[in-house]
């Protein structure tokens, strides 16, 4: 293993990555430490990083504006193959970390690094996603997890090595909740919510960051109208936007009509059950609206088969496989049937919910003179005997054979 001398760290300021840079250097031989934050939609997060990044020991920041190329590059094909981990989670940190270790790597080759440090911890699933990617484009780079060989055992202690380094902070003891913000959506864990039967308190004051509880959400009803294109979203309310625009204009819609929140306890890809709350407005408005195209713009074995290959596309996003062959090709597989899902679809929101209002299709696979419970010229009743003849023929065959073997 060569002497580190240049290490680029996954940077974002928060409690991890803020004692990292310290840490270091006091244990690599005063190494230089090349802080990288890919601006993914942290918003105000990002404010003041740089300062406090140098003044903690970087030799310098980079803030990589990613936003693009998240949306359209992770966050619209997962929309496309409408995959949602364990029925419940929209993928926000796990689709996040591909994007942002590639630009790693771009940047650590660029500027020479011998090794690519991140703050993930031993017991979480974005160790596996970073050095996945990491592995991927540069399958020979060190990898430092301090996480996996430091001392430090919990959050408190790292409060504690904070403070005697005179590292500022911007959380406290009692508002130490582990949190993960981008453009998609907001995690919350830790403290209370490690018990999985304490209610997560949304209408606390300064829980909630993307909108409100949905008791507290307007007394009224609001209609959005999407516009699709070959599964992408496009337009909202006729206006044509791009889809980072498209994203944050929902958030703020959905939020404050109380929409996108969820509260699961999912399987970790290292084994072990996590409790999270999550805040996904513009997700789930997002989800909602291009399931309900679906439905008029798929044939049913299409549908049917899509819904399958959606939950192996979840796991790979969530096991952090995002750059393998596999999930290219379910990618490719799922553009195909992209092809005629366009059109528009009208959601009611109220209160946390999202009530479907109305959904046209140019490539729409329904026809009204077929389904109609009147009068109709175009459907034989009667051909529906034969076809419960044939279709039944196996039950039939059994049943008929077990009565004979029975009387026997």
């Amino acid at each position: 293993m060569k002497e580190i001398k240049k290490v680029v760290l996954a940077y974002s300021g928060g409690l991890d990555t803020s004692i990292i840079i310290p840490w270091l250097k006091e244990n690599y031989n005063n190494c230089e430490v090349i802080a990288v934050s890919g601006n993914v939609g942290q918003g105000t997060e990002l404010d003041g990083l740089e300062e406090k990044a140098i003044k903690t020991g970087a030799s310098k920041l980079y803030i990589e504006d990613l936003q693009d190329e998240f949306v359209n590059e992770y966050i619209f094909p997962t929309l496309k193959a409408g995959a949602v981990y364990e029925k419940d989670y929209l993928l926000g940190t796990s689709f996040a970390r591909p994007v942002i270790a590639k630009r790693i790597v771009e940047i650590a080759k660029a500027e020479g690094a011998d090794a690519i440090c991140h703050g993930c911890t031993g017991k979480g699933n974005d160790q596996v996603r970073f050095e996945l990617a990491i592995k991927a484009f540069a399958p020979d780079m060190q990898i430092i997890a301090p996480w996996r060989i430091w001392s430090i055992k919990s959050r408190e202690e790292e409060i504690e090595y904070a403070e005697a380094h005179n590292i500022p902070l911007k959380i406290n003891r009692e508002t130490n909740y582990s949190k993960d913000k981008n453009l998609w959506h907001l995690s919350h864990e830790g403290l209370d919510l490690e018990d999985p039967s304490n209610e997560p308190q949304y209408r606390k004051p300064g829980f909630l960051e993307m909108g409100v509880a949905p008791e507290d959400a307007p007394d009224k009803d609001t209609y959005i109208k999407l516009t699709f294109e070959k599964g992408i979203p496009v337009a909202l309310d006729g206006v044509k936007m791009g889809g980072v625009e498209m994203i944050k204009k929902l958030n703020e819609i959905g939020g404050a009509n109380g929409i996108g929140l969820a509260d699961l306890v999912e399987n970790r890809l290292v084994g072990m059950k996590s409790r999270g709350v999550y805040e996904n407005p513009a997700g789930a408005i997002l989800y909602k609206a291009h399931q309900v195209l679906e439905t008029i713009t798929l044939d049913r074995d299409t549908q049917h088969y899509k819904e399958q290959v959606a939950l192996r596309f979840a796991e790979l996003v969530y096991f952090g496989q995002w750059y393998t062959p596999l999930r290219e090709a379910i990618s490719a597989f799922v553009d195909k049937t992209q092809e005629a899902v366009n059109g528009e679809v009208t959601l009611k929101l109220y209160k946390g919910n999202m009530i479907n209002a109305g959904v046209t299709s140019p490539n729409s696979l329904y026809s009204e003179d077929f389904a109609t419970f009147d009068a109709d010229e175009v459907y034989n009743q009667a051909d529906s005997a034969g076809f419960i003849n044939l279709f039944g023929l196996p039950i039939k065959v059994r049943a008929i054979l077990e009565a004979e073997r029975g009387n026997k």
